[in-house]
């Protein structure tokens, strides 16, 4: 099916059970520890032995020589896989580092083998012996100084303007320039990468975590230079990925090479500090803002440039993105620049882009209103537009941005607020509000699905799209549901197969919207299926309460597969309507701090995600959504920073000890409430994403709750207490 045109009205609309919100038809399975995890495929491969990585101790040079020998002769070990007997490999689509390192090494911890052993504690012990002898050279860790030296790329004549921004920031007679710095960042998730591998002669299965079933099968075979068809990867349910599993890592390759050596499956799972080093993580910035204003508050100049680093090869952070669509302005200046770095691999989470760069930009809006004397809440009012800044004859599809403002300010009791810094204290709190606009662009990706009806009436879906804690088995299970007019109870869903159609897979925020519009496809095609069954017109039958309507007749849905199982398949294309609006989301994150007078410590009290984004499929699941996405950016704000050691090139803190994140105890109260939209240029479910809008924007109302609790502005995330108790105010 090809959607092309704006939807109006459909089946969808009824809204008996899209809409609502029902709890995960996975939750029994979760709560109860019966959704395997992937190295929990115990029944897939019960003879499986256990793979331990053996990393680079270095961050740049090679590998002289590596000796197995001593590993081989320890107990239970059953094979060793190395660069020297993995044959020859490729590199997949999606990976800036090769996944197993030998001789060259490009970053610390880069997988160089893998023991194989009955049990993992001989896999781990064997591991210690094997003897590696490197030659290290040096590297470039120091984001900092790569700017400082120039070794960047892009700049300039890369940039993106409109119209004259030098000219008209030189005439602004309000004007703002700063800068502000992000850190490196882990995903953190809760389940590790891990993969169980097993060879039925040159046909490959992996059990893996992964977000995008077919982007992962498609570079494991490339990796390995052997036929897509010869590889299957089954990825049902997912401990989180924020985008670190979005891509093949070395889990699956490893597994897969040691699985294909000793001839027996392999279970390979990283420790935490291998998911830290080895795998994928939101690379640090550096963002310079600057903003001209007339004196009542228009923008009439803005520019964002942003350095990030990343290993040879690889892709800047986006943090400029959001810029080039949130706020009006005729003249603009945006542009990235990249330092190749010997850093593990700088890639996707959770917003790539806009994450970070709201984290800065949020900030600046409230700087630039203080500089103008005007409500923060107001001045991003002002300065609203209707159209793409850079294309003025581009509409966005939806934007009620303004709405969330509004809202959010009215529910959260803006009013109340002291506009003076550090001017309400309660006890040994400072405490302070702050706001900032949440902004993530709508993606949508072609997604299928295929549909099986039994003669007993119940509706199996079967998609390769993943559930990495959001709630895709609900949200398609709903949308089956409303389409064949069934209750939830006779619709069964199964995911995460490459045997199953090609999905859009959970990634980007388009995963909800994209996948049920592949299941609604696939739905139609099953409702013109029954009818022809049943000898009926397919566009006026009604499907309702396990029945099929049709000119004062009615039957059984069942019926149409008494002659054996109806199955279809289809697939969700889209036209150029992405070409001819933006798609975006937005919002807006109030924020309650209390700082402590003291000592400078910084406790979240109370916070508010007001979002626009497109018909909520299920509150319940995309409230959770939100919110944990809020408490990503409390960590964002207030804690995470992965911290590099500028002279060997590693994550100190690669583990969840040194790491830290918010627990339960950092946040006390939190609200959603979604604006009531639907955005019928979106798709036929006329919904969008939200589970990395949450995020959006957080960072930066918490940094401006901070300001105003205490009038200290802080820059440079995260915003711990050793940055503001020199400054925090004398007390008796």
């Amino acid at each position: 099916m090809r959607f092309d045109t704006a939807a109006t009205t459909n089946p969808i609309d009824q809204l008996k059970i899209v809409g609502r919100a029902v709890d995960r038809v996975d939750g029994r399975l979760k709560t109860t520890g019966s959704a395997p995890y992937a190295y929990e495929q115990h029944e897939a491969a019960p003879n499986a032995v256990i793979g331990y990585v053996v990393g680079s101790a270095i961050a740049k040079g090679r590998v002289r020589a590596i000796n197995t020998a001593a590993a081989l002769k320890a107990p239970g070990v059953l094979g060793v896989v190395t660069a020297d007997n993995a044959g020859t490999l490729g590199k997949g689509n999606w990976n800036t580092a090769h996944l197993l390192g030998g001789p060259e090494i490009q970053h610390y911890h880069q997988a160089i083998a893998l023991v194989i052993a009955e049990t993992f504690e001989q896999a781990r012990a064997a591991a210690q012996l094997v003897d590696v002898s490197y030659t290290a050279v040096e590297g470039a860790y120091d984001l900092d100084a790569a700017k400082a030296s120039g070794a960047v790329t892009g700049g300039p004549a890369s940039d993106k303007r409109v119209g004259d921004f030098d000219g008209a920031y030189a005439a602004a007679p309000v004007k703002l320039d700063a800068t502000y710095t992000t850190p490196d960042h882990s995903h953190a998730m809760m389940e590790p990468h891990a993969s169980i591998a097993a060879w039925s002669g040159d046909q490959l299965t992996v059990w893996t975590s992964n977000q995008m079933v077919d982007w992962g099968r498609s570079d494991l075979a490339k990796t390995l230079n052997i036929p897509k068809k010869n590889v299957r990867l089954v990825s049902p349910y997912i401990g989180g990925g924020f985008g670190g599993k979005l891509f093949l890592r070395a889990d699956a390759l490893l597994a897969a090479l040691g699985a294909r050596l000793v001839k027996r499956p392999v279970k390979v799972a990283l420790p935490r500090p291998f998911i830290f080093n080895n795998t994928t993580h939101r690379p640090a910035t550096i963002q310079r803002i600057r903003i001209g204003a007339t004196r009542d508050g228009k923008i009439t100049a803005i520019a964002h440039e942003s350095w990030s680093g990343d290993l040879a090869g690889g892709k800047p952070e986006n943090a400029i993105q959001q810029t080039r669509l949130l706020y009006a302005g005729p003249n603009r200046l945006v542009g990235t620049r990249l330092a190749v770095l010997d850093l593990p691999e700088g890639n996707a989470m959770r917003a790539p882009g806009e994450a970070p760069g709201l984290m800065a930009l949020e900030i600046a809006m409230d700087e630039m209103a203080e500089k103008l004397k005007m409500d923060p809440v107001m001045f991003r009012i002002k300065n609203e537009t209707r159209v793409d800044p850079e294309n003025l004859d581009r509409p966005f599809s939806q934007r009620r941005l303004i709405e969330c403002l509004r809202t959010g300010a009215e529910h959260f009791g803006w009013h109340q607020r002291n506009p003076a810094p550090a001017s309400r204290r309660e006890g040994r709190w400072l405490i302070g509000m702050g706001v900032g606009v949440a902004f993530r662009n709508n993606l949508v990706m072609r997604s299928g699905a295929r549909m099986r009806l039994s003669p007993a009436g119940v509706v199996t879906v079967e998609t390769d799209m993943t559930d990495i804690g959001t709630g895709s088995y609900t949200i398609i299970a709903q949308t089956a549901a409303e389409m064949m007019g069934v209750p939830l109870d006779r619709v069964v869903v199964k995911l995460g197969d490459s045997d199953f159609p090609i999905s859009a897979g959970s990634g980007g925020q388009w995963g909800a919207n994209s996948a049920t519009a592949g299941v609604y496809a696939a739905a139609v095609k099953l409702r013109e299926a029954v009818a022809q069954r049943l000898g009926i017109e397919a566009a006026s039958a009604q499907f309702s309460d396990g029945m099929v309507r049709h000119a004062g007749q009615s039957y059984r849905l069942g019926q149409a597969a008494m002659q054996g199982e109806l199955v279809v398949e289809d697939t969700m294309e889209y036209g150029d309507l992405t070409k001819r609006y933006q798609q975006s989301t937005f919002g807006a994150h109030f924020v309650e701090v209390g700082v402590d007078v003291y000592t400078g410590e910084t406790r979240i009290r109370r916070m508010l995600a007001v979002c626009a984004a497109g018909r909520i499929l299920n509150p319940k699941s995309a409230r959770s959504q939100v919110i944990g996405a809020m408490t990503m950016g409390v960590g964002s704000a207030l804690m995470e920073d992965l911290v590099v050691d500028k002279r060997r090139g590693f994550f100190v803190n690669h583990d969840l000890a040194g790491y830290e994140v918010p627990v339960h105890a950092d946040i006390p109260h939190q609200e959603v409430i979604f604006i009531d939209e639907t955005d019928p240029l979106s798709s036929p479910m006329k919904a969008k994403g939200v589970g990395e809008l949450g995020l959006c924007g957080v960072g930066a109302a918490i940094a401006n709750a901070v300001y105003h609790a205490t009038g200290i502005r802080l820059r440079d995330y995260p915003l711990t207490l050793d940055k503001l108790i020199k400054d925090l105010p004398d007390v008796a």
